[in-house]
């Protein structure tokens, strides 16, 4: 993402950010207070729906998000528990046909608003962490390019530390960079993908979510 397409982005955002409808979460993950998932099961709990915008379902195996409209975020998450002080984790299958398409990890989301962290990166080796609150524009408050990303641009396995007021991001184990924010210090989970200004040019599947205390 080139830094004139990151001001459309943040402006149109926030604005665009739509939290999809979540479904009740299963026995299995009643039982399990840290929520993983391999999607093998359609009825596992992630909100799903398309429309107009976005589309997010059950398919191929994984959880799988298109986003049809440009500078479009759109996100899903497990259930509507609070989680603080977490690891999180999630492969990504990208066949998004737009290099500076965007998809990664959403931590701290305040309830069901508009209000959380999303840090996540595109094919062409950007990242970027990025708060979002409601009413207000995105905030990307850290950003750079990696070739770890860039060389596994197709595939790869993504990771989030978030928590004690800090937020590190990881592409197949590997430390990408970290940021310090106490903003929000603890919340819902997710996942999302986000267009830049092509239509339809964000479509990612991710399987083998699982999210883990931190220090353990």
């Amino acid at each position: 993402m080139k830094p004139s397409k990151l001001r459309i982005f943040a402006a149109l955002g926030a604005l665009g950010l739509t939290a999809l409808a979540c479904g009740l979460p299963d026995v299995t993950s009643l039982l399990n207070p840290l929520p993983t998932d391999d999607f093998s099961n359609s009825s596992s709990g992630w909100g799903t729906g398309t429309d107009a915008q976005s589309s997010v379902e059950y398919a191929d195996g994984g959880l799988q998000m298109i986003v049809y409209t440009p500078f479009y975020v759109t996100w899903s998450t497990p259930d509507l528990e609070s989680y603080e002080n977490i690891h999180i984790e999630a492969s990504v299958k990208n066949i998004s046909t737009d290099p500076e398409a965007m998809f990664g990890i959403v931590c701290n989301e305040q309830g069901s608003t508009s209000s959380f962290y999303y840090v996540g990166v595109s094919p062409d080796g950007y990242y970027a962490f990025i708060k979002a609150a409601v009413g207000q524009d995105d905030v990307f408050m850290k950003e750079g390019n990696s070739d770890l990303i860039r060389n596994s641009a197709s595939s790869m396995r993504l990771g989030l530390d978030c928590g004690n007021g800090a937020l590190t991001l990881y592409v197949n184990g590997q430390r990408i960079d970290s940021m310090n924010d106490s903003t929000y210090t603890s919340g819902v989970v997710g996942l999302f993908a986000a267009s830049d200004d092509q239509a339809s040019g964000a479509s990612v599947i991710f399987d083998d979510f699982v999210t883990t205390q931190l220090g353990e």
